[in-house]
């Protein structure tokens, strides 16, 4: 919007104190602990969403006879896109960009109405900052095109849109995931190591909701089993880039992931401890059987948060019965619905 200001602000208690449990704050603190270590994170967030025709309403249905995706074919790396779809493009790196958030790269992805957009490096809170105006951007421009955007992870069966956190460690202004070949540097493997030991307790951040873990399937470019290698999309942890621009690209988070929090999850690795990582998976990481499995439901990553040492020694003890009891409020909504696809499989079956 033109001459308007948009103010981010910080959580305050009445005593004029951070609210703890806030995820900017959470994000603040993580940031803080690794620049102890003389460490500064940078990242870039890739993000996936689904634009659907129409306006969405609670009483909306998705899918056939309501709302459809704007493309019905795979549209990964197409050169031509529908009109409607190049419009929404230019207005949004067009307004992005002169908000001061200019994008690397705006792109259709393999399921119909997808699109994936990224945003060039930087420093890591304001990445997260960006991310939430980006949020908002993109629905309020597909709103005036009479369209709707949804960030849902799994916002149909068989679709799955995440939010790639691409992060890399800086000493001084040196790259430090990298050693002076451009291979994975010590530094670098121990943070792999401690992502895979961590990141299965703290799933309630890069997965909030029941919906977060439908997206967790074979085949869909989500991780389904704590992997890392190098260049594999099939893995939780990607090696990416090359040289001094290698990097760590945490493929868990889901687009309906809370920017601050999947971030602080991200970065709660290999400096205190210096762990080692199991062998790189060089082949389709949905074939290994010997890797830890994501959780598999909202129920049992609650349960795994609540009782991470990882989580308690990262997190004050209120952040984390502050997220548990959010999964669980989130849980206790759905428990008693009954579903379209419950009543398709049983009504007449039962």
């Amino acid at each position: 919007m033109p001459r308007t200001a948009l103010i981010l602000g910080h959580a305050l208690g009445p005593d004029e104190e951070p609210i703890e449990v806030a995820p900017r704050q959470i994000l603040r603190h993580q940031l803080t602990r690794l620049a102890g270590h003389g460490l500064h994170a940078q990242a870039s967030l890739e993000t996936e969403f689904v634009l659907f025709r129409g306006a969405y309403t609670p009483t909306s249905r998705v899918g056939l006879n309501g709302l459809v995706p704007v493309t019905v074919d795979n549209l990964d790396y197409a050169l031509d896109h529908p009109p409607e779809y190049d419009r929404f493009f230019r207005r949004l790196q067009g307004s992005l960009s002169r908000a001061g958030m200019p994008v690397e790269a705006i792109k259709t992805e393999g399921a119909p109405g997808q699109v994936e957009v990224t945003f060039p490096y930087g420093p890591a809170l304001p990445a997260c900052d960006n991310h939430v105006v980006f949020k908002h951007a993109v629905r309020t421009l597909a709103s005036r095109s009479a369209m709707t955007a949804t960030f849902m992870a799994a916002p149909q069966t068989g679709v799955a849109s995440g939010l790639h956190l691409h992060i890399s460690l800086t000493r001084s202004g040196n790259p430090m995931l990298a050693d002076q070949g451009g291979q994975l540097s010590e530094t670098g493997t121990h943070a792999v190591a401690r992502l895979l030991a961590a990141l299965p307790g703290l799933a309630p951040l890069y997965a909030p909701n029941t919906n977060s873990y439908k997206r967790f399937t074979p085949g869909s470019f989500a991780p389904t089993r704590m992997t890392w290698g190098p260049d594999n999309r099939t893995c939780a942890v990607r090696i990416a880039g090359h040289g001094s621009g290698l990097h760590l690209e945490v493929r868990l988070p889901g687009a309906d992931a809370n920017p601050y929090l999947a971030l602080s999850a991200a970065i709660v690795h290999g400096i205190e401890r210096l762990l080692t990582p199991p062998t790189p998976c060089t082949t389709n990481a949905y074939e290994v059987v010997d890797a830890p499995v994501v959780p598999l439901t909202l129920d049992q990553a609650r349960s795994a948060f609540r009782h991470s040492p990882v989580a308690r020694e990262a997190f004050d003890k209120g952040v984390v019965e502050h997220y548990a009891h959010l999964a669980q409020l989130e849980l206790d909504h759905h428990r008693g619905i009954v579903t379209d696809a419950e009543q398709a499989r049983w009504f007449t079956r039962a």
